[in-house]
């Protein structure tokens, strides 16, 4: 089965279930809030955002889960923080069940932009 090719943020989000389309909302408003100046787009299939065409964060809905995606530097300066969630090489799943942990959230994206500003 093919996936779906989206073109836009507000296309990916509008594919989900009402649930998981908050979720996603609530993540897209925390990352635009925290680094207006980066670039929205759709990179590997999922929202991405860029400062100065280099990758910040990522993330992604599934059928349980919300991935986020930070590379691996975002996501080994929180380690501690992130350990509760089930994690893979440069991601981090956090499932639908739960609140969004926004604040984390925010603090990995304020992390990944004094890493990519001169």
């Amino acid at each position: 089965m093919e996936k779906a090719k989206y073109t836009t943020v507000d296309d990916y989000i509008g594919s989900f279930p009402e649930q998981t389309r908050e979720l996603l909302n609530q993540i897209r408003a925390t990352i635009q809030a925290t680094a207006p100046e980066a670039t929205e787009s759709i990179s590997y299939g999922m929202p991405a955002y860029k400062l100065n065409g280099k990758p910040l964060v990522y993330f992604g809905g599934y059928e349980h889960h919300i991935g986020f995606y930070a590379t691996p530097t975002g996501h080994h300066a929180f380690k501690e923080a992130l350990s509760r969630y089930k994690q893979g090489k440069g991601s981090v799943q956090f499932p639908l069940s739960e609140p969004m942990p926004l604040q984390l959230i925010a603090d990995i994206v304020k992390f990944r932009l004094a890493e990519k500003k001169p």
